[in-house]
């Protein structure tokens, strides 16, 4: 008979690659050694604070699926540990993405289309892999009113996971580049997940 997964460690285990993750963020911050300030460091800057705030949040999405569900299995472990992985590589096409903005490490409409497209796969797995865990979660759980709390947040995050993939669609296809249109496209996040939350809260009201 096969005993029940340790959650607690699990959690530990992550929360240990997120700081890794940050760890890796520092080591490759540049600073000039006569600390004086450059257009260099600034950027460097930042890269570094916008992918510091990004791997937080990415660790609060993270976080508050723990806080939704006690339940695990070998499936979330195999999906949070894909997630984990691609949070780690996700950080650097996001700082390089940062350096771009500020007219650093981009040569041509070429690299920035291939940036979009790396950025892009990223955001996708990640939150393909946070929809799956909502969706296996909600699965295996007795479906009452509170576990369509997990069914939400599949939906939720299945709407990222389809405006990442229309993102590198566009930027695959050379769409926009001069302007950064794959980029304005995860605007759409915003009005779609409103729409599907007054969707959902309609259709499941009665529960």
């Amino acid at each position: 008979m096969g005993k029940p997964h340790n959650i607690g460690r699990i959690e530990a285990f992550s929360d240990a690659v997120f700081a890794f993750a940050a760890t890796l963020m520092v080591v490759n911050f540049d600073m000039a050694d006569n600390l004086a300030i450059t257009k260099s460091n600034t950027t460097s800057f930042l890269s570094f604070f916008v992918s510091f705030f990004v791997l937080v949040a990415i660790w609060w999405v993270h976080y508050n699926f723990f806080r939704r569900t006690n339940y695990m299995d070998n499936v979330l472990i195999a999906l949070n540990a894909i997630l984990l992985f691609v949070a780690l590589y996700y950080v650097f096409p996001l700082k390089t993405m940062v350096q771009s903005w500020m007219g650093e490490g981009v040569r041509s409409f070429e690299d920035l289309a291939n940036l979009f497209v790396l950025y892009g796969v990223g955001f996708l797995l990640i939150f393909l892999c946070l929809s799956l865990m909502y969706y296996w979660a909600f699965k295996k759980t007795e479906q009452n009113a509170d576990s369509l709390v997990l069914f939400f947040y599949a939906r939720h995050f299945a709407i990222f996971v389809v405006v990442a993939l229309i993102s590198v669609v566009i930027a695959f296809s050379g769409i926009g580049l001069k302007f950064g249109f794959p980029g304005f496209v995860y605007g759409l996040i915003g009005p779609l997940c409103y729409w599907q939350s007054k969707h959902f809260t309609k259709t499941y009201e009665s529960l």
